[in-house]
């Protein structure tokens, strides 16, 4: 069955709102501009994570639980020293400032959840 065109409107207004609280979302969390990335823990992290499997694999193959329990913890905290981002990097992530962004009132912004569930309200009220 296809769309409406008032089906197709809100589609399209919902797929712009998606894309633009996804793009902030990418700036609020810092995905932009993050610099280098520390190399000195990704290799202490892998080295950790393979002397960690090594551990656990020593573990099963003598049958000592403790061992490999250890072994299984050391390679975990060495895939996340890995991959987790340093935090010398800046502190936390600033928004960027939009243009026009000082020309507008400082009321806050409704979300777009809130917006839709408004826009659905005013629908089954018979106001749109």
């Amino acid at each position: 069955m296809p769309l409406s065109e008032q089906e197709q409107r809100l589609l399209e207004e919902m797929e712009r709102n998606l894309y633009k609280n996804d793009a902030d979302f990418v700036a609020t969390v810092g995905g932009g501009g993050r610099g280098r990335p520390n190399y000195r823990s990704i290799v202490i992290g892998v080295l950790l994570a393979v002397a960690g499997a090594g551990a656990l694999i020593g573990g099963v193959a003598s049958q000592l639980l403790i061992v490999g329990v250890l072994g299984f913890a050391v390679m975990f905290a060495g895939v996340l020293i890995a991959i987790t981002p340093s935090k010398r990097a800046g502190g936390a992530a600033q928004p960027m400032p939009q243009p026009g962004a000082a020309s507008r009132p400082a009321k806050p912004q409704a979300g777009f959840m809130d917006r839709l569930n408004e826009r659905w309200d005013r629908r089954q009220d018979g106001r749109d």
